[in-house]
């Protein structure tokens, strides 16, 4: 594994140093980006995407004919790894840069791609993915949302939960059962659905934080043309996997917990402890120092998945490790962070005496929904005992 950057990564890193210096200002800071779900929020969010847009970096994995930067593996780390150093935000609005524009370039028609990819890039078409029901979660091949064929459309009935963002989305990708009949794997169709057709209803879900980013989709007698249907009716399954590898491959090797434990350790250095601080206590720095040897670790391991993209090689177990360990750990960071805390551990986000504005016992209730979404960590468990250790399936 060679740690070193070349001539054209370090450009790469340059160049994208100065332009975020330079509008950083423009920028919602990563907490503020999860904290609310609210019309102010949001509209900064679509703002930090439209500016990122006019400096060429909102997309920066998609190649060149499709508006990104073509940047290599490595250089989409640096992008990552950059953003993280100055506690910035990701575009984030919606799933249309990460997750659909992908799978269009590899499985959509050039009309599909024509309409769509251009105002996804300039962030005029928000995206939600319409995955799990409320009967189908790991399971996600049992679903039940049905699209029977009438003339020139595909109608659709059936309902979708734990969607993002979907009361801010123009779109839906979603997986719906055409061939009742067939094994499940085999009846899917992947179709694009307008969420202002009639017959869709959002209803938000109130989260543990307050917030409302995930939602209810119903789907009543909705009209979907079939030239909206992405790849084979009925293999649509094959088609949301590969949504499924841009979803589970996306943050290798940057930010996330490594710049969790500096914010901790920054939070130790300012809490008064006995006439010092927490950060003077050697069983704290004894503490920190195993999350930050953790987050190190994490590292590498996101390297070693880099390395086997770099070689062209087929996604190995980095990325069930990877997603199983990032999310423990940074629920195990907010935990202790809520018990250096102690009494003020209790305000919440924006409370007057709130500590760093609350933001740690924000991060300590957000921090339980990654475990669960983009396959749980049981399920992790399973992959890695299956296909790493070789333990027979349970």
């Amino acid at each position: 594994m060679d740690f070193n950057y070349s001539p054209e990564d370090e450009a790469f890193r340059q160049e994208l140093r100065q332009w975020l210096e330079a509008n950083r200002q423009y920028a919602p800071t990563s907490f503020s980006n999860l904290a609310s779900e609210g019309d102010d929020h949001w509209s900064a969010r679509v703002r930090w995407h439209k500016k990122l847009n006019e400096g060429g970096w909102v997309a920066v994995n998609w190649p060149t004919e499709y508006g990104g930067r073509g940047a290599t593996v490595m250089q989409r780390l640096i992008f990552r790894e950059e953003l993280a150093r100055l506690n910035l935000s990701e575009p984030s609005i919606g799933m249309g840069i990460g997750l659909l524009g992908p799978t269009l370039m590899h499985w959509g028609t050039e009309e599909q791609k024509r309409k769509h990819l251009p105002v996804i890039l300039a962030g005029d078409e928000i995206w939600c993915q319409g995955y799990s029901e409320p009967g189908s979660g790991s399971d996600l091949a049992s679903i039940q949302t049905r699209a029977v064929e009438r003339g020139d459309d595909f109608v659709v009935n059936g309902q979708k939960v734990w969607t993002s963002m979907a009361q801010h989305a123009d779109w839906i990708f979603a997986l719906v059962r055409t061939d009742p009949d067939a094994p499940k794997h085999k009846g899917i169709s992947y179709l694009l659905m307008d969420m202002h057709s009639p017959g869709v209803t959002v209803r938000p879900l109130v989260q543990m934080t307050g917030g409302r980013g995930f939602n209810e989709v119903f789907f009543e007698d909705v009209r979907v043309p079939k030239r909206n249907l992405v790849g084979e009716k009925n293999n649509g399954w094959q088609v949301a996997i590969t949504t499924l590898m841009f979803e589970r491959g996306g943050g290798a090797g940057a930010g996330g917990p490594s710049q969790e434990v500096v914010d901790l350790a920054g939070l130790a250095r300012r809490l008064p402890r006995d006439g010092k601080t927490a950060w003077d206590d050697p069983a704290v720095r004894q503490k920190i120092a195993e999350f930050a040897s953790e987050a190190r670790a994490l590292k590498y391991t996101g390297y070693r998945q880099l390395t086997r993209q770099l070689k062209g090689l087929p996604p190995g177990p980095e990325g069930s490790m990877m997603k199983l360990v990032s999310t423990e750990l940074a629920l195990k960071i907010a935990l202790y962070a809520m018990e250096l805390l102690g009494p003020y551990s209790q305000f919440e986000y924006d409370a007057p005496f709130a500590i760093d504005k609350g933001k740690w016992s924000f991060r300590m209730l957000a921090a339980r929904g990654p475990t669960i979404f983009a396959g749980t960590n049981q399920i992790q468990h399973n992959i890695i005992g299956e296909r790493v250790l070789g333990l027979p399936k349970g």
